[in-house]
């Protein structure tokens, strides 16, 4: 060996140590995200329903996003969106009919690319197989809630348990088993708490002495109107006795549209044991039901009360497991340098307007919890009040990772927020389009734009009517002021603005 190199190695090994070095000490990103979880009930936003001590320590140590909002309320339109940083029309998944197109370029690709860990367990639902990841275990479709079976790359698995547990259990494996001298971003995508809201067995006697409150929109008749009127997410005429609320009596007499549904492909995935459990504690309640013989406002709020506590149990064990995963992170030192997220996949109606479900471009749908904790970046509990949109996701997170955004994304990095920066450049205001009609819930297609005080909708495809609504005086929506003359220079306005 020559004295040079000799005299180099020292050199060389120093170098080797620094790169290494500065790859570990990239940030990791989680990103979690939930189903139909509404703001309404995350009790860093809203303590009149359900504690979530776990989603609310990350707010605690984080941000909280103040305004966050979604620009399709669908399930796998949002989930595209939130890949690409990119618009429904832009990424071509406008509705849950769809396929995604996997070989478009999304936020996991350039981190991949950029040397990070990528990986996803839970909910996809976008029909083509993930790309972008090194490993991937998602749902069936929509899943269900117990012993729900995951793809694979190349094949099928069965699991045993409640569904949020074992989306939990597969990403602390693979956390577990990752390659630690490399960053990682971690895709924990729940099913809850989509519906058919079924609780995990060790919280089926909770809650059953609770009332919740009632909104007081609940009996809502849409005056003025039209596409509020004629949708089909009722919790009087469309909420289902057996398939949303579990009514299923031996005797078959409780028949309705869902019914044989629920029956054949929820909770027959139940085990022996499970399904005892389970048949114990809701034929009880069954009993009951039929004995009290409700009709009109009564039948209402009783529906009501049992959709929030279903619903409600299914959150706790959300933040049961959030709290797993923090735990996790504080015994491997990787707290200060994980970017963790929480949202949801769109807001949803607990009760408002008289509705379940979500889609419409009001704000229990649109609206969606925003939560973030990077301790080297972001100070504990800062609130950030500027309106973001799920778009923003994308490359916030490949500007926390140190790569470039593409000019072609159409979000914007959330990141200047968390230094004090009090605007988006050029933004005055929130687009958003849903397109998925006829459909079940027969919610007319529509786009508009909001701003932090005003909203302008409109309704087409079969349907030509116009919605305005001032926020700051009517935040229930329950007023359109579409022909209010005071207000006519406000609605040019965003007219314009919406057609740019």
């Amino acid at each position: 060996m020559s004295k040079n190199l000799i005299l180099l190695l020292p050199v060389l090994l120093l170098l080797s140590c620094q790169q290494k070095e500065e790859k570990v000490d990239r940030p990791n990103i989680i990103f979690i995200m939930t189903d139909d979880h509404s703001y309404q009930t995350l009790s860093a936003y809203d303590k009149r329903f359900v504690s979530t001590p776990n989603l609310d320590r990350i707010a605690h140590e984080g941000a909280l996003f103040k305004n966050s909002f979604v620009s399709n309320s669908i399930c796998a339109p949002s989930r595209a969106v939130m890949l690409t940083g990119k618009h429904s029309h832009i990424n071509g998944h406008t509705d849950n009919t769809k396929t995604f197109d996997g070989t478009q370029p999304t936020f996991p690709k350039y981190l991949q690319k950029a040397g990070y860990q990528t990986a996803l367990f839970g909910k996809w639902h976008l029909e083509s197989l993930p790309t972008g990841f090194d490993q991937f275990e998602v749902l069936q479709g929509q899943g269900v809630y117990y012993n729900t079976p995951f793809i694979r790359k190349d094949d099928t698995i069965a699991s045993q348990g409640y569904v949020t547990d074992v989306i939990t259990d597969k990403s602390l494996d693979w956390l577990n088993q990752r390659d630690t001298g490399k960053p990682f971003c971690l895709l924990v995508h729940h099913k809850a708490t989509h519906r058919v809201w079924m609780p995990d067995l060790k919280y089926l006697d909770s809650l059953e002495d609770h009332e919740f409150a009632y909104p007081e929109t609940l009996f809502d008749n849409y005056v003025g109107r039209d596409a509020a009127a004629a949708q089909k997410m009722s919790i009087n005429k469309d909420m289902d006795l057996v398939y949303d609320l579990k009514m299923l009596d031996p005797e078959g007499e409780i028949q309705t549209p869902y019914r044989s549904m629920y029956e054949n492909s929820q909770i027959d995935n139940l085990d022996e044991n499970q399904r005892k459990i389970w048949d114990d504690h809701y034929n009880v309640l069954i009993d009951e039901f039929k004995k009290s013989n409700l009709t009109g406002a009564d039948l209402v709020k009783w529906k009501y009360q049992r959709y929030m506590r279903d619903y409600i149990r299914c959150v706790i064990s959300v933040d049961d497991n959030i709290g797993r995963i923090l735990e996790y992170l504080d015994q491997n030192n990787l707290a200060d340098n994980t970017l963790i997220v929480y949202t949801s996949d769109q807001g949803f109606y607990m009760g408002e307007h008289g509705w379940f479900d979500k889609r419409f471009m009001y704000e229990e749908s649109m609206r969606t919890p925003l939560l973030m904790r990077y301790p080297k970046m972001i100070q504990p509990r800062l609130e950030i009040d500027e309106l973001v949109q799920n778009i923003d996701y994308a490359p916030t997170f490949l500007q926390i990772a140190g790569v470039p955004v593409p000019v072609d994304v159409q979000g914007q990095s959330l990141v200047p927020l968390f230094g004090g920066q009090k605007e988006i450049p050029g933004r005055n205001g929130l687009y958003y389009h849903y397109y998925e009609f006829p459909n079940e819930h027969m919610v007319k297609r529509h786009y508009g734009i909001r701003t932090d005080r005003y909203k302008l909708i409109h309704f087409y495809y079969d349907i030509d009517d116009w919605e305005f609504y001032d926020l700051k005086d009517d935040p229930q929506e329950m007023h359109n002021l579409m022909e209010d003359s005071n207000y006519q220079p406000v609605i040019d306005s965003l007219k314009t603005e919406l057609k740019n």
